[in-house]
């Protein structure tokens, strides 16, 4: 609706003083045309927008207006008190002071917007971490988590997992922290190398577990400034994907059943489906297709195909062959014939 949007327009301008009507339109969704004459309309309702040109320019408020829209509706106050999630602020250090903030907040609230917000804290309850895992917080995600808020470029060392079995390396980069995001129940770093050069401009993903030393950048050149235009949403919408098929290291040979062919999506990262499917053959005279399947490692590999049984024969590496062979006489031995009553 125009009047829900030309309110929004006003509480932008009054909270971000300077936008322009490129931002405006981004924000809104909308054309520049529409955000001109949204500027027009609210100046002819008495609200003293102005366009300002230059470089300081853009859209601003006369001085000492403010607006008289920011009373929450109980619809909006409902989807504010839900919009937290109490995991997240925890790991980040920050549940005492959300905690503080929501008192204050509710104390200032009309009893009639009280009340709603109220009501959605017991209905709702948002849960981020996956299910059959337990949520641990990585060690250094507070201080990471203070570089980020205060634009300050760091050393890390971080864990880069091998190939094909190998052993993690240790690795060091100077990156400049931009943002954290939190990927069902998995942290992650978003960052860009420092000097901004490399594939894809020198933006960086890092899973903060794996984040074993954390220092200031060195050189006394802490500080960096942070890039306006970047969308750490939008960037993690675009990237993700590529991130997570950067963590496919290695490639395991499998001969799958029809039932562990269907089942493989249940099994395995998303990521790695597409990939996999792709390479399948076809069907043998017994229905079996053998496929090369992407994985993050050996031990990934194995605890994902493990749970198809002896639907999925691993013919490739040789290594993970070996261990399925080790589970499979365990197995045998534990349940073949005579082992009942051990």
């Amino acid at each position: 609706m125009r009047a829900a949007r030309l309110i929004r327009m006003a509480l932008l301008i009054q909270s971000s003083p300077g936008l322009t009507a490129a931002a405006l339109a981004r924000e809104l969704d909308v054309s520049e045309r529409t955000v001109i004459r949204d500027a027009q309309a609210l100046q002819e309702a008495g609200v003293p927008v102005r366009s300002e040109r230059g470089r300081t320019g853009g859209y601003h408020l006369a001085p000492g207006y403010r607006t008289r829209l920011t009373t929450l509706h109980p619809t909006e106050a409902e989807t504010l008190f839900l919009s937290g999630l109490p995991t997240a602020l925890r790991d980040l250090g920050l549940s005492d002071a959300a905690d503080t903030a929501r008192l204050k907040l509710t104390a200032t609230l009309l009893p009639s917007v009280r009340a709603a917000a109220e009501a959605s804290v017991r209905r709702f309850h948002l849960d981020a971490p996956a299910w059959f895992r337990e949520p641990v917080t990585p060690e250094l995600l507070p201080e990471l988590a203070r570089a980020v808020w205060s634009d300050r470029a760091v050393e890390l060392t971080y864990a880069r997992p091998g190939r094909d079995g190998s052993p993690p390396s240790a690795v060091s980069r100077v990156v400049e922290p931009y943002g954290l995001v939190l990927k069902a129940g998995t942290w992650y770093v978003v960052a860009r190398l420092r000097g901004g050069d490399g594939p894809g401009g020198g933006w960086r993903t890092y899973r903060v577990d794996r984040v074993k030393a954390l220092s200031p950048a060195p050189g006394g050149r802490e500080t960096f400034v942070r890039d306006a235009d970047f969308d750490l949403a939008a960037h993690w919408e675009a990237r993700s994907y590529d991130f997570a098929r950067s963590l496919l290291r290695s490639t395991v040979t499998v001969r799958l059943t029809a039932w562990g062919l269907g089942r493989l999506p249940d099994v395995v990262d998303g990521a790695a489906v597409g990939d996999a499917l792709a390479s399948a053959s076809a069907p043998d005279a017994a229905g079996l297709v053998t496929l090369d399947l992407p994985a993050e490692s050996e031990d990934v590999a194995y605890d994902q195909l493990a749970r198809l049984g002896a639907d999925a024969e691993v013919l490739a590496p040789a290594s993970l062959r070996a261990r399925f062979r080790e589970r499979a006489a365990a197995l045998a031995a534990l349940y073949g014939p005579g082992a009942e009553g051990r």
